[in-house]
């Protein structure tokens, strides 16, 4: 079981890569930072439950800088919509 996450969570790692890198995807949109936070969050849970430290620390503060970042973009739309 291991093995699909973290190939889960690979995938959804290089697909907000390519869609950011071809154009498709704004690399600040919600979408991409969303993909990123899944992916990452996914392989950081499987390195933690592993006990693979450089891992758990990779996708972890990769996982932490999308999570920030959501959560600033939200902030910034929920303050274009109030006007504040």
């Amino acid at each position: 079981m291991d093995q699909y996450i973290q190939v889960a969570g690979a995938i959804l790692v290089l697909l907000g890569y390519a869609l950011g890198q071809t154009g498709r995807l704004d690399t600040h949109s919600r979408g991409y930072l969303l993909i990123n936070l899944a992916g990452s969050g996914l392989l950081a849970l499987n390195a933690f439950e592993g006990r693979q430290w450089g891992f758990l620390v990779l996708n972890g503060v990769w996982a932490v800088i999308s999570l920030i970042n959501l959560v600033r973009s939200m902030l910034f739309a929920r303050r274009r919509e109030t006007g504040t």
